[in-house]
């Protein structure tokens, strides 16, 4: 048996979100030399939300028709979200010159939600894109459209999100963490400062409409007006409070103004 051969491909679903749970089965799969293999999985996904969804993985595998490798080609999805009814289905192919799409990004991306990629075209440029699942458009063997939103598309998700008072945005370190946890499609909690009181509220990065959807505590979308009025309350404190801190330093000034212009009235002439 190649062993490299198996160390890369442990390699690659641990780096795919897979993890080490199948190090046995692929063993045993590449040692009885089959021209192709398929391994299953099913877990439960709940991203910190209260719903628990099924999802149901098949990894497949096929054997070079020159060599004796063995290549891991794509996964399968079936992401059920009611026990007894058709789950939603996905291929995810993986690619041998850029990341792959995890497990997870597979997940959130087939919620709806929008992952941000760095991929290779085919001259081998690499490139930054935003991949969304357009659920409308499926190819003929029924795979949904992926819609790629490039950098040039014009979005940024930091000032998208610098739009809103959220608390974790002040910290350097906990800011980058929202950050790349919006660009793997998670839907985030985070802390929002709302006329002095923090309450928890979920983001999720939304390129297409170049900005943030926001959900309150019981996951319910906060539309957009509101989150603009709760940016203005905030910023009308702090002119509030910059006017007031203003207006104490002018009276303290004039007040010693009046002190001196007493002092030089009280003074002998030379």
């Amino acid at each position: 048996m190649n062993e490299k051969n198996l160390e890369y491909l442990k390699d690659q679903l641990k780096y795919t979100g897979f993890g080490e749970t199948f190090d046995a089965e692929l063993r045993e799969n590449i040692m009885k030399g089959d021209k192709d293999f398929k391994i299953m999985h099913t877990g439960i996904m709940n991203n910190g939300v209260p719903n628990k969804d099924t999802l149901t993985v098949e990894l497949n595998f096929k054997k070079s028709e020159q060599t004796d490798m063995y290549f891991f080609n794509s996964y399968h999805v079936n992401l059920q979200k009611e026990e007894n009814k058709p789950g939603m289905e996905q291929t995810f192919y993986i690619n041998k010159d850029s990341a792959s799409i995890t497990m997870k990004e597979a997940y959130n991306l087939m919620e709806g939600r929008s992952v941000n990629k760095d991929l290779k075209n085919k001259e081998g440029e690499s490139y930054n894109c935003w991949l969304k699942i357009n659920f409308k458009e499926s190819d003929s063997q029924g795979n949904f459209k992926l819609n790629q939103y490039h950098q040039n598309y014009g979005y940024d998700l930091e000032a998208s999100l610098a739009k809103h008072s959220i608390k974790e945005l002040n910290t350097p370190q906990y800011k980058e963490d929202l950050l790349n946890s919006l660009k793997k499609g998670n839907l985030q909690s985070a802390t929002f400062v709302v006329g002095g009181a923090e309450s928890k509220m979920y983001v999720e990065a939304n390129p297409q409409f170049k900005t943030v959807n926001v959900y309150d505590a019981n996951f319910q979308r906060i539309n957009h007006r509101e989150s603009k009025e709760e940016k203005k309350v905030e910023s009308q404190k702090e002119s509030v409070s910059k006017d007031h801190k203003q207006s104490s330093d002018s009276d303290e000034g004039d007040s010693g103004k009046k002190d001196n212009k007493v002092k030089k009235r009280k003074s002998p002439s030379l």
